[in-house]
């Protein structure tokens, strides 16, 4: 199946591969055989949770439906794949390393680096990033193998766990998900060697997150739900420090997201508001364990949900309800948010404005989206089904259009 095919050209095929029926199909994910006749056409582009559901029925993941890792076009110039190798075997080798042909370096220097790749990762700057990781992984579990300090040991699994989680968005976001689920458990292993309980927290955040994108909604909110009361009991007569407090709203932010893929509208308005709740305790946003939340977030999801629940019409209405506290014609992103969540961001508005036969304000999203985090969106699924999507209905042929997809690889 070439990578070049759209995404409803990959389910027509493999529901015939499954000798399924348009109706079969579209019966067992709860959607109608016109819906899915429009995705399968390209005339209109499956939302996450759809994609989660449609992989699942036809047995396969939902990467085979994006088709990733993307390999071809303009991926092969930037060489971001060749890092993978290295890290596979450097994720296998986790607990019994290969030798350094030099010594690591002070632990507070590896840090300083790990505390950089982070910044990158919130970013988006995965092809800058990736290099580095293979290094400072390996310097990083000599120290924590090999010293004697226990104080020292805790801090080395510490950083470790910053760079396994480093190792899982790169794998994610081009598309490695086998990868990205074993740096997920390295994450958990590193921090389980580790004093701090919400590190341990993170990692079945991460882990929750996963099960999300592969539409095991029931396992997902079991997790979630767990550390949602897990981070209660942490309280010191019911207080939360802001960090508590801010991984805690990350968590309700998930259970939304997750409860708007799996069809429940109530359920995720339910979440959203406990979510904005921690918000206004927090009173700004904050990047606490690289978790973007705040009040800026929680209006982010707000939108997220309603996409994702099929509602892009009320999704830009509230955007433009926004932008009219602002003095402005729709929502503008306040300064200082991580440039891949505001990507993302942008992306979400993009396939919304499709939706809604806005070809030109899908583009803008689009090229707006580049601007924060071109990494990210070279990268992302969605940017490629909305640019051929856009590059089908474009009567005209832009260039500008068409010159925005071939730089996406489609």
């Amino acid at each position: 199946m070439s990578n070049t095919a759209h995404i409803g050209q990959r389910i027509r095929e493999l529901r015939k591969i499954r000798q399924m029926t348009v109706r079969q199909l579209a019966t067992s994910i709860h959607i109608s055989p016109k819906t899915l006749e429009k995705y399968e056409s390209g005339d209109r582009n499956p939302p996450p949770g759809i994609i989660a559901q449609l992989a699942r029925s036809l047995h396969v993941g939902p990467d085979r439906l994006t088709g990733q890792p993307y390999l071809n076009g303009a991926e092969t110039i930037e060489q971001v794949q060749a890092v993978i190798p290295e890290l596979r075997r450097i994720l296998l080798t986790y607990d019994n390393p290969d030798d350094l042909l030099t010594a690591p370096r002070p632990l507070p220097v590896v840090a300083a680096e790990v505390d950089h790749i982070s910044r990158m990762r919130q970013d988006g700057r995965y092809v800058p990033m990736g290099p580095l990781l293979p290094g400072v992984l390996s310097e990083l579990t000599h120290i924590a193998l090999s010293t004697r300090d226990p104080r020292e040991q805790a801090q080395a699994y510490w950083w470790l766990a910053r760079g396994y989680r480093a190792t899982n968005s790169l794998a994610h976001k081009l598309g490695y998900h086998d990868l990205s689920l074993t740096a997920i458990e390295r994450f958990r292993w590193a921090a389980s060697h580790t004093e701090d309980p919400m590190l341990k927290v993170t990692g079945a955040y991460l882990r929750a997150g996963a099960m999300v994108r592969m539409g095991a909604y029931g396992s997902a909110r079991r997790v979630l739900e767990a550390l949602d009361g897990e981070i209660e009991r942490m309280a010191p007569e019911g207080c939360l420090p802001p960090a508590y407090l801010a991984v805690q709203g990350a968590v309700l932010l998930k259970l939304a997201v997750l409860e708007a893929r799996d069809g429940h509208p109530e359920r995720a308005q339910q979440r959203l508001a406990e979510g904005r709740a921690c918000a206004e305790l927090l009173r700004q946003d904050t990047t606490h364990y690289e978790m973007s939340f705040g009040p800026t977030n929680v209006r982010i999801h707000e939108v997220a949900a309603l996409i994702d629940l099929g509602d892009t019409e009320q999704a830009l209405a509230r955007l433009r309800e926004w932008g009219a506290e602002q003095d402005n014609d729709e929502w503008e992103l306040p300064s200082g948010i991580a440039a891949e969540r505001a990507s993302h961001h942008h992306i979400d508005v993009a396939a919304a404005r499709l939706a809604e036969g806005d070809r030109a304000g899908a583009h803008r999203d689009l090229v707006r989206a580049r601007e924060l985090a071109p990494n990210h969106v070279r990268f992302h699924p969605t940017v490629r089904q909305t640019a051929a999507a856009l590059v089908r209905l474009d009567r005209g042929q832009s260039d500008t259009i068409a010159g925005f997809a071939r730089w996406t690889g489609v």
